[in-house]
């Protein structure tokens, strides 16, 4: 039971808290704040909730700050062991949990569950076993847990044995993989992950897709116990009624659907400071007078599809030689898990490909394509106001903010590009130009249909993208899922 200092009402769990720390030349430390949904709907929730967020020590800086007693109020971060989280992080959630939800395996050579496998599979155990007794030990009677995303599938259910007066919910950000590509991985393995996330009162999806495809997996999963789906005709939440062997009695769990939206306010502010106007005035340089942008901003996260997206625009410029030094590809990649060497390779392959197609086409006055890997929020945005076109061609994608980000933020209205395999595609698809994100003719195609797209047109698709987009702001999106789980 809950130790006699845990007052806690209201957990967050996740990999990454809204904190990260370094050591100075002199000892001391910075603390840098993070962003996003989870820390807006925290805020949003107010001091008096009794609201905690737990999570991991990334860094050196981190585990300094743990040891030292230096995190701030209201987060407690855990000093798992660095090969520990290593083997959990990389070795497991990033390398094969990532891989098998965004269909990434090349299946002749990989995956290879093998004596390495397993052993990293006992980090990943020990990693989500420390969240759960960290939840256990903090949180108060009947507290109101949300545990995130695909590094922590098994706290809910190892939770439930250690706190069963809690109300549990887990949200995945990823896609969830169809049970073809999840019988990928070995049987019990798959077992553990399904029976510890159905320890949730509830989980919640991105979109009814990726709901519908975590319910599919469950049924056919076995090893514990027994799983019934329930889809009420009309009912926007789905059940999963179970019963694992020798505990009685049956169990159900809610299935729901939370699409992230853009969160307006921040963006139109953010977007009209110093730093983004100075930016602008850069990249309009860079870019040169009178000529159109396709923008995209991504990652180097093999999901996101560069290199068809930079092969796309190749094709375009082939097959459409008119639009030869009237148009700009602004690409932003920028570096993402380059720890792992697959993830160094591909940043590598943009980085060629852009150069070849600069010196393939370009001319002095004109450099076809302007890339730039280097993180920077304020170019970001930049980008996004001065986009004709929007680029948005995941291979598989949760939601992608991306998409939902340049309609809000765009000065003159932007052409949507997008996957027909990224989540947004729900909300977003009707008002888009959709492509099938390997088909490298048919995206180049979609780049010339948005590049001629009549003005008018544009301007009233973006303002219905926009509309849809900011539906459910990240702190109505938290919420959301805080009251569904209460109630």
């Amino acid at each position: 039971m809950a130790s006699t200092h845990a007052a806690h009402q209201v957990l967050v769990a996740s990999n990454r808290g809204p904190v990260s720390y370094e050591v100075r030349g002199d000892g001391s430390l910075a603390a840098k704040r993070g962003g996003g949904g989870l820390v807006s709907g925290l805020s949003a929730i107010g001091p008096d909730a009794g609201a905690l967020w737990v999570c991991s020590a990334l860094s050196d800086g981190d585990r300094e700050a743990v040891r030292r007693g230096a995190g701030e109020a209201g987060v407690r971060m855990l000093d798992i062991p660095a090969e520990v989280h290593a083997d959990a992080y990389n070795g497991i959630a990033n390398s094969v949990l990532w891989f098998v939800h965004h269909m990434l395996y090349q299946t002749p050579l990989e995956p290879v569950f093998d004596a390495e496998f397993r052993r990293q599979w006992g980090s990943y155990e020990a990693y989500n076993r420390a969240f759960a007794e960290a939840l256990a030990e903090e949180a108060g009677e009947g507290a109101a847990v949300l545990v995130q995303d695909y590094h922590l599938c098994l706290v809910p259910g190892m939770l439930r044995e250690l706190r069963p007066d809690l109300r549990i919910g887990h949200f995945s950000h990823t896609p969830w993989a169809p049970t073809e590509y999840f019988a990928m991985l070995p049987d019990d393995i798959r077992q553990q992950l399904v029976w510890g996330m159905l320890g949730a009162d509830q989980l919640g999806f991105l979109t009814y897709r990726w709901a519908g495809a975590f319910m599919d997996c469950a049924r056919g999963v076995g090893g514990e116990g027994h799983v019934e789906a329930g889809w009420p005709a009309g009912d926007p939440v789905k059940y999963l009624k179970h019963t694992r062997t020798g505990l009685a009695p049956q169990t159900t769990t809610r299935v729901t659907v939370h699409g992230l939206g853009a969160d307006a306010e921040f963006l139109h502010a953010r977007s009209h400071e110093a730093d983004v106007e100075e930016r602008m005035a850069a990249l309009r340089e860079e870019i040169g007078a009178g000529r159109k942008t396709i923008v995209r901003v991504d990652r180097t996260e093999l999901s996101k599809n560069i290199v068809r997206g930079l092969l796309a625009y190749r094709q375009l410029l082939d097959d459409r030689p008119e639009w030869r030094e009237r148009v700009v590809h602004v690409a932003f990649a920028y570096p993402s898990r380059q720890d792992l060497a697959v993830y160094r390779d591909y940043t590598a392959e943009v980085q060629r490909l852009a150069e070849e197609i600069n010196s393939r086409y370009g001319t002095p006055g004109w450099t076809p394509v302007v890339l730039h890997v280097k993180d920077d929020f304020a170019r970001s945005l930049a980008a996004y106001r001065l986009a004709d076109v929007a680029l948005v061609n995941p291979i598989r994608d949760g939601m992608n903010l991306v998409a939902k980000e340049v309609p809000v933020v765009s000065d003159e209205g932007c052409a949507l590009v997008l996957s027909r395999e990224a989540g947004a595609y729900q909300e977003l698809g009707k008002d888009a130009i959709v492509v099938n994100p390997y088909d490298v003719l048919g995206t180049a195609n979609a780049l010339h249909e948005a590049l001629t797209m009549p003005v008018e047109e544009r301007a009233e698709r973006t303002k219905r993208l926009a509309a849809a987009a900011t539906a459910l702001p990240p702190a109505q999106w938290f919420l959301e899922q805080l009251e569904a789980l209460r109630g």
